[in-house]
């Protein structure tokens, strides 16, 4: 039974068609461990067991009368806690909004609950997805498991760690300056933040309009391509998704790297900044893997990093103040000190600011757009450091901001953080693969023929057994 913490996805979901696993034993298989484990790393903010008993109830009855809905049939999914399930509480690890209640279920909600999946719950976040790791919120922070007492990543902090302990095969985070890929290279595990619209966010409280992103956490690649295939889809209701075709993401995943072009934007960590030595040297050596795969990969120069942080950080922090000035203003005290003192700094920026930005962002859009002509895809740092202990408030604050993350959420191109290593303390090391716009499949074929080369696949943190 041990084992059922660790199968991957589609091993759950061949199982379950199978009749070899019930959709029942696996939810009560999990809610124990996730009462045991839980209260060390605290991945959740709510768990659901009556919700998600009575979702792996209604699955099972299914099967057993000959209904199948497919590779999520059955399955045990949880949600970052700024996405809605109607009629649970979405906090947004806030005191602002303990008592939230959900009054609809979030699009990408109702998709997971249409194809059958079991929501357990409810999973920790930086509160309002910008908060940091903090420890005056009505719950705690959740920890990362590799090394112990580690910093998970953020803002997608409770997704990352139940991912990492074998709590949850698959869950949603967000992303908006790097909140799904953080945890993922942060906890050794695989994250995408889509291509701009191709996920709805209707339903999930905004952090930046223009920025935020939904999208699929889990332990493998092939997981998180299926999970993107149920995600996707065209949502007239969010102004931000984009009416394009849904291509098969698993489709050509095998068929390894041998004759793409790959840029290798080395100058991001060695260079405009410099990454901590065992990363940087796990980045080089994935590129290295790759051209011993067959792929042409070549250093290729984007803008300087600290363009495209300047401007996510400009758009990202003006937006967030537009949406929080009324509570900043009548609530601060509720507000947990590392989100009121991000949030605030909003209001330093005026529109003249904000229009320059926009302006900005267009100039870094069609550089990038250039300078990637040519090349399948490009490889990069996600995070430059390895994780830190998360009660270090100066290395957390000094760390969290040294990444390559951010380019791509001002661009809105795809973008995937997934393992490419351990330091020789065991912590977790990464590499980020970027795409041109609606091509998240070539990024899946190249992270696929990595993650099997690689052999970092199938490693879990000691002490969550």
């Amino acid at each position: 039974m041990t084992d059922l913490a660790w199968l991957s996805v589609r091993e759950t979901a061949a199982l379950i068609g199978a009749r070899k696993l019930s959709p029942v034993e696996l939810t009560d298989y999990l809610l124990r461990r996730i009462e045991r484990l839980d209260p060390r790393w605290h991945a959740f903010i709510r768990v659901l067991p009556e919700h998600a008993r009575a979702a792996a109830r209604a699955a099972e009855a299914e099967l057993m009368a000959g209904g199948s809905r497919g590779v999520w049939h059955g399955m045990p999914v949880g949600l970052k806690d700024i996405i809605d399930l109607a009629g649970v509480p979405t906090t947004c690890h806030s005191k602002l909004f303990a008592d939230h209640k959900a009054a609809a279920s979030a699009v990408v909600t109702e998709k997971l609950e249409t194809a059958g999946a079991v929501v357990v719950g409810k999973l920790s976040t930086h509160e309002f997805a910008i908060g940091g790791p903090s420890f005056d919120l009505p719950w705690p922070p959740a920890v990362n498991p590799w090394g112990g007492n580690n910093f998970p990543g953020g803002s997608s902090s409770g997704s990352g760690v139940a991912l990492a302990t074998g709590m949850l095969p698959a869950a949603l985070g967000t992303d908006t300056g790097g909140s799904v890929r953080n945890p993922a290279s942060m906890c050794g595990i695989v994250g995408m933040k889509p291509t701009y619209g191709r996920v709805s966010r209707r339903g999930v409280f905004p952090l930046a309009f223009s920025l935020d992103h939904v999208g699929p956490m889990t332990r493998d690649v092939a997981d998180n391509a299926l999970l993107l295939q149920l995600l996707s889809g065209h949502d007239p209701l969010d102004p931000g998704s984009a009416d394009v075709p849904v291509p098969d993401f698993t489709a050509g995943i095998d068929c390894g790297v041998k004759g793409l072009r790959i840029g290798h934007v080395r100058h991001f960590y060695d260079g405009d900044e410099t990454a901590h030595p065992e990363q940087l040297a796990a980045i080089d050596a994935a590129a290295d893997l790759l051209r011993s795969l067959g792929a042409d990969v070549r250093e290729i120069r984007l803008r300087p990093l600290d363009e495209y942080t300047v401007c996510n950080r400009v758009i990202l922090a003006s937006e967030a103040f537009s949406i929080h000035r009324r509570d900043l203003a009548s609530r601060p005290g509720d507000y947990g000190a590392l989100a009121r003192q991000r949030l605030v700094g909003g209001a330093a920026y005026d529109a003249a600011d904000y229009v320059d930005a926009l302006r900005m962002r267009a100039r870094l859009i069609a550089a990038t757009h250039e300078a990637m002509a040519g090349y399948d895809a490009i490889l990069t740092a996600s995070s430059f450091d390895p994780a830190p202990p998360i009660d270090d408030a100066e290395a957390c604050a000094r760390v969290y901001p040294r990444q390559a993350r951010q380019p791509f959420n001002v661009t809105g191109q795809p973008a995937l953080a997934m393992p490419a290593g351990f330091t020789k303390d065991g912590l977790p090391l990464s590499i980020q693969l970027v795409g041109h716009d609606w091509q998240e499949a070539m990024i899946y074929r190249i992270a696929y023929a990595y993650e099997q080369a690689a052999g970092w696949l199938g490693r879990r943190p000691p002490g969550v057994d």
